[in-house]
């Protein structure tokens, strides 16, 4: 199953879902895209005009353009997600977290969509990151059955 992880750069959510037998969604291949693709002049500074496209259907045009361009990496992702897994509460160093209306918006996005979704705070403890772990083992297994 594709899963959506939230933060979408996160390698510990890719690597922990990818490891429990499903595909991580994730920011970092798409993004991989656009540095390598001729059309933008200065990777990743530059979107084309179906970035832009695409951004308005997630957030209008009223919404600042930093966020429309993150939804436009991300809305598809959570069209084509059959789950997700948010970590809530995580330090602006795990993953990307510094803009909380884009993480408004992508959290809102998937509750929309009505497809499983675990939301599990950030560890702050060795004894937390193993539950949280667990957590994560125990959705993901539990998922297409």
């Amino acid at each position: 199953m594709k899963v959506f992880i939230d933060p979408p750069n996160s390698m510990i959510l890719f690597d922990l879902v990818e490891r429990f037998g499903h595909e991580p969604l994730s920011s970092m291949a798409l993004i991989q895209e656009k540095v390598d693709n001729i059309e933008v002049d200065m990777p990743p500074m530059n979107v084309t005009l179906d970035d832009v496209v695409k951004g308005l259907k997630y957030a209008g045009v009223e919404v600042p353009s930093g966020i429309r361009g993150r939804l436009a990496i991300w809305g598809p992702m959570i069209e084509a997600a059959d789950a997700a897994i948010i970590i809530e509460n995580p330090p602006f160093s795990f993953g990307c977290v510094g803009c909380d209306r884009s993480n408004e918006l992508t959290k809102y996005r998937i509750k929309r969509r009505g497809i499983p979704a675990l939301t599990v705070q950030y560890p702050t403890s060795e004894e937390e990151a193993k539950t949280m772990v667990g957590q994560i083992k125990d959705f993901l297994g539990g998922l297409g059955q």
